[in-house]
């Protein structure tokens, strides 16, 4: 699975519904998520981008890795308070979402899909 374009709608659609006034958070998805707030024009994002698809086939049966174009989703850039990018959302299951701003390292992304998103804290041999 590749990383997937979101628009405003199909944010709605698949993740959560931020039109909703001072609704709780409730996200839609069946597997954990990754939502990535960038712009085209970004140097950092352009950067961020090769190693979200890698991690997306990687990781393709155990979360899904979204994109939302920050130019393109004003409303949504704005409901979710996204001032610098790129700025990235950890969607658990159960849970708030976490969120990152900067370009991230592979390795901070790797512990924030196993801390956050598949809850798979390093586990250490009693002695």
């Amino acid at each position: 699975m590749n990383v997937i374009n979101l628009t405003e709608s199909e944010f709605t659609q698949h993740v959560a519904n931020f039109r909703a006034p001072h609704a709780a958070w409730h996200y839609f998805g069946n597997l954990p998520a990754i939502v990535d707030f960038y712009a085209g024009w970004c140097g950092p994002c352009r950067v961020l981008a090769p190693i979200l698809e890698e991690l997306a086939r990687v990781y393709k049966d155990k979360i899904v890795i979204y994109k939302v174009d920050v130019d393109q989703c004003e409303a949504l850039a704005e409901a979710y308070d996204i001032r610098s990018i790129p700025t990235t959302l950890f969607i658990p299951m159960k849970g708030n979402p976490v969120k990152m701003v900067g370009a991230i390292s592979r390795k901070e992304l790797e512990r924030q899909i196993h801390e956050v998103l598949l809850k798979s804290h390093p586990h250490h041999a009693a002695i």
